[in-house]
């Protein structure tokens, strides 16, 4: 292991979630030797200020990690924002960074994956960004190795590198290209059928969300995301306390709990089957096709 990424660490308002990730956190390999940074964002209204500076007692109290720095913001500026400028902030200091949000349980080896796949990938450009999750549950046998490639990110435990996160129009300046060309729609739904109406219902704003952009830069850039056969992340923010996750557990998947150390080929392939599965994870229903396409008026 070359160098260890700093881990970027961001909280809202859920304790018990935060607890779990940080102690997940904690049993790393590694985390002794990682810089920790906590971006903890204000409350919304006066009824969330006490579970707010809970939430900040304990992160204060932190420790088992190189060192622990708290950024603590006054006022709310939701997931998105606070994500975006965060992230922005860390990699005008490091080149390269690991993001995990406080509703993330991370296994014991996923900081030695994310800082070997980081440093290993760091000058092939068509690598955007580094996912520890899994969203293919049923591999094919004959599928040997120990990574994929998809063409959509990853929010549950991901790092980047800072020229990669530098390329990102967070404004879609070409949105209303993308807004009526059919093709394009197509080709960036490659990554899941839901991806084209998320952007447009971000451009709509009528969502909020930073991941569907930073995706959009995937697919703009000609970019995929890397990702373990075996997750080394399982998200506890589908219990619907999450601020854009509601309950299901359509992407509950087991926890990798070995100790292998996985093999990273320097010249790396995309795989039509893998990429069939990964597209039919996100595959939608009739129905929401018809919401979604209310939507985009």
């Amino acid at each position: 292991m070359e160098t260890f990424s700093p881990i970027i660490l961001f909280v809202y308002k859920r304790l018990l979630h935060t607890t779990q990730t940080v102690e997940a956190l904690q049993r790393n390999q590694y985390a002794d030797k990682s810089d920790l940074f906590v971006f903890s964002d204000g409350p919304k209204n006066e009824s969330e200020t006490k579970i707010v500076q809970q939430v900040r007692s304990y992160i204060r109290s932190i420790s088992e990690f190189k060192n622990t720095k708290v950024f603590e913001r006054e006022k709310n500026m939701g997931l998105a924002a606070s994500i975006i400028s965060g992230v922005t902030t860390m990699l005008e200091l490091y080149d390269k960074v690991i993001v995990v949000e406080d509703d993330v349980l991370t296994s014991p080896n996923f900081l030695t994956f994310m800082n070997s796949a980081l440093n290993t990938y760091e000058q092939n450009g068509k690598i955007f960004s580094v996912s520890g999750y899994s969203y293919i549950f049923n591999f094919p046998k004959n599928y040997k190795l120990d990574i994929f490639l998809t063409p959509r990110a990853s929010s549950w435990g991901w790092g980047t590198w800072k020229d990669r996160w530098e390329k990102v129009d967070w404004t879609v300046s070409d949105f209303e290209q993308f807004k009526h060309n059919k093709g394009l729609q197509n080709k960036f739904n490659l990554g899941g059928e839901d991806l084209s109406s998320m952007l447009i219902q971000q451009q709509n704003g009528k969502i909020d969300s930073w991941a569907v952009r930073w995706s959009y830069a995937h697919f703009k850039n000609n970019a995929y995301c890397l990702c373990p056969v075996k997750s080394k992340v399982l998200n506890l923010g589908v219990d619907g306390s999450g601020t854009h996750m509601k309950k299901s557990d359509k992407f509950h998947i087991d926890l990798d709990d070995s100790t292998k150390v996985e093999e990273l080929p320097r010249i790396l392939h995309t795989d039509e089957e893998l990429l069939q599965k990964f597209k039919n994870a996100f595959k939608q229903s009739l129905f929401r096709k018809i919401i979604n396409r209310f939507n985009k008026k």
